[in-house]
């Protein structure tokens, strides 16, 4: 029987959607043309609207500063071109991740966005950081959070590591941030199995009984608040449960839950 923490854990969990999150779920990519539809979703939904969007390339961070510089580039002329301010995060480092003066940048924030990399990476340098608690205590308050790639892949209680050099099961039993319990996330769906063949089928075998896969193509990305959905992009949305797949296209709009995970308690 569960205990009295428990049971008021999970009736704290059970209420938590009455608060509007949103959220934008990319396949894969980020600050190109195609996300205008995505950015305009993002400031519509936003409870800062006048405020930056924050860019996080951490995932990218372990590649050097090149890697990351190119991201946030690319990032902030994205914005620049949309007429939307933007900054960004230089959070690089675990440490990084408790510097007082990056914690606080969110509190103004009218997107925070994580671009692609190494999932593994991302969720080693955020979870149970205090830029971690304050983005979760942000995002209830209305400020949407968005991820591309790594973004996307870290959000479960499992994550990949996509730098891995051998490609089994091991790959995907890395701790992630568990913002949703029981789900395993799939960005670049439709181009898994060319980075890596018999990839999605992996991923799909992975998924243990009972659990969701919630899968997103390239160009493609899922905003909703966590239980209602539309797809935006050129591709679709796959999601598996039970032995039973679901698709959805470009302009459609879907109902499934994603179950909050033990990082909210």
């Amino acid at each position: 029987m569960p205990s009295r923490s428990e049971r008021n854990a999970r009736r704290w969990l059970s209420g938590l959607h009455a608060i509007p999150l949103s959220l934008a779920l990319l396949g894969s990519g980020e600050f190109e043309p195609w996300q205008a539809e995505v950015d305009s979703w993002l400031m519509e939904r936003s409870a800062n609207p006048g405020g930056p969007v924050l860019i996080l390339p951490t995932a990218s961070a372990h590649e050097g500063d090149e890697m990351f510089d190119y991201w946030a580039n690319k990032g902030l002329d994205h914005y620049r071109s949309a007429g939307i301010s933007a900054e960004v995060v230089p959070l690089k480092t675990r440490e990084d991740a408790a510097r007082p003066e990056l914690v606080g940048r969110l509190e103004a924030a009218s997107a925070v966005f994580f671009s692609g990399g190494n999932p593994k990476e991302l969720s080693a340098k955020l979870a149970k950081t205090p830029f971690f608690a304050e983005l979760l205590r942000v995002m209830k308050a209305g400020v949407p959070y968005a991820g591309c790639s790594a973004g996307v892949a870290s959000l479960g209680p499992f994550t990949p590591d996509s730098d891995a050099m051998v490609i089994d099961e091991t790959v995907m039993e890395h701790p992630g941030l568990d913002l949703f319990r029981d789900t395993n996330f799939g960005p670049h769906w439709d181009e898994l199995d060319s980075f890596a063949p018999g990839l999605t089928d992996l991923i799909v075998g992975w998924t243990p009984p009972g659990w969701l896969l919630f899968a997103i193509d390239t160009n493609t990305a899922a905003a909703g608040d966590g239980e209602r959905w539309t797809v935006m992009g050129s591709g679709k949305v796959h999601v598996y449960t039970a032995g039973e797949w679901g698709h959805y296209g470009a302009g459609e709009s879907f109902s499934r839950s994603l179950p909050l995970g033990s990082a909210w308690v």
